[in-house]
């Protein structure tokens, strides 16, 4: 998770959402992104959807079953379908995200009856590193 902390530090500097996101596969980190939506002028290029689409290219894998995914926000729906199709392992993650979480806020995507793959989800891991890069780079915006 302190990759995926400097990571999003990285990315508040850049004037992106800090968000960080790291794929450990067997016990070592394989890839890690930010945010990078205002860089790449997509609001798909979220740090989980940057970092699963790397890491399957390291791999050269089409699923990162063995992987986990350490990112310092709770996912939105969008990464946490990207999450379960790629059948990611284990998620922990940082910060909630009351408003657009979509693991144990929200939709709760993996509860799900449609949802095909729950990865095993740990919450609030360095929980107040990660929410105070969010409130101080949302403190500076306001």
């Amino acid at each position: 998770m302190k990759l995926a902390l400097e990571l999003a530090q990285k990315s508040a500097i850049a004037g992106e959402v800090p968000v960080g996101a790291v794929i450990v596969y067997k016990g070592e980190i394989i890839a890690g992104e930010q945010n990078r939506m205002v860089e790449l002028n997509s609001l798909m290029a979220h740090a989980e959807i940057l970092v699963i689409k790397k890491a399957l290219d390291i791999l050269n894998v089409s699923r990162l079953e063995d992987c986990d995914l350490y990112v310092t926000l709770e996912p939105c729906t969008m990464c946490a379908g990207a999450i379960s199709l790629v059948k990611i392992r284990r998620v922990y993650y940082g910060a909630e995200d009351e408003k657009g979480g979509a693991v144990d806020n929200g939709v709760q995507f993996f509860k799900s009856k449609t949802c095909h793959h729950r990865p095993e989800v740990i919450g609030g891991m360095n929980e107040q590193q990660a929410s105070e890069l969010l409130k101080k780079f949302f403190a500076l915006r306001r």
